[in-house]
């Protein structure tokens, strides 16, 4: 039977070997659960990771494309950002979506929680579903040069599902809220089931 509560792992040393505003990483030297001894690095971040899954009356998901510095390439993703130490992720999902997209949610759902790449970081992220939307002005960080797209929530969910939509934390999300749609009007979960109706045409 495994003991969940035990670490194999043994930490003989750790230092800190690099640090910015948003990450740090750790190196430790280590016994290894067989005992050998080894390496390992760790990715710290300072940031929660937050993502909504912005739908609109009609079924219709919001994303924003961008340029991925890490990957080299354009991904086309739900809104996302990170929360500052202590922020509540729902005031940061608020603010992302308003920033990234210009839209407002009179309704902010949590729906799932995540860890992200958890071999070698320890970032989480919390995903929110984003309804009863007004459209206002947009404020983009510096850094972000952002495009939009609006598509029904099935050709969202049919681009996740191939591989056109790559970003992790839209796949999941995406997928989220589709198990939502799908168990609505039967589940806890507050899907209103006409526009669960709307979202699921075409799948």
């Amino acid at each position: 039977m495994t003991d969940e509560s035990h670490d194999p792992w043994t930490t003989l040393s750790e230092r800190r070997v690099y640090e910015n505003p948003w990450i740090a990483v750790d190196h430790r030297e280590v016994l290894t659960p067989a005992g050998s001894p080894g390496v390992y690095g760790v990715v710290r971040f300072k940031r929660v990771a937050v993502g909504v899954v912005p739908i609109d009356a009609a079924g219709q998901v919001r994303l924003v494309g961008q340029w991925r510095v890490p990957l080299g390439r354009y991904s086309w993703e739900i809104p996302e950002g990170g929360a500052e130490p202590g922020e509540p992720p729902a005031v940061c999902a608020r603010r992302e979506l308003a920033e990234e997209t210009g839209l407002r949610a009179g309704c902010l759902q949590e729906i799932l929680r995540l860890d992200l790449s958890n071999s070698s970081t320890d970032e989480t992220a919390v995903l929110f579903l984003a309804t009863d939307l007004t459209l206002g002005p947009a404020a983009p960080e510096d850094t972000e040069a952002l495009a939009h797209r609006t598509i029904s929530f099935a050709a969202a969910l049919t681009q996740a599902l191939t591989g056109q939509i790559t970003d992790a934390l839209s796949v999941a999300g995406l997928l989220c809220v589709c198990h939502m749609a799908k168990t609505a009007p039967n589940s806890p979960a507050g899907l209103d089931p006409a526009l669960a109706k709307i979202m699921l045409r075409g799948l």
